[in-house]
C-alpha cells in the first residue's frame, strides 16, 4: 500500500467498516483496476468494481 492508496482510502464515504476491504478499494480506484467482489456492501462504492 503506497500513500496514494491511503489517501484514497481516506476519501472514502464511511459505507463500509472493514479497514482491510477498504484498502483493497483504495489500491482498485488508484490502480485503475477491477476489484472482484461477492460483498454487496463494497459494491455500493462508485469505483471500478465487480460484484460477482
Amino acid at each position: 500500500m503506497t500513500g496514494r492508496h491511503a489517501l484514497a482510502v481516506l476519501e472514502l464515504p464511511p459505507i463500509h467498516k472493514d479497514p482491510f476491504d477498504r484498502m483493497l478499494l483504495g489500491q482498485s480506484i488508484v490502480e485503475g483496476i477491477n476489484l472482484v467482489t461477492a460483498d454487496r456492501m463494497l459494491a455500493r462504492y462508485s469505483a471500478p468494481l465487480r460484484l460477482v
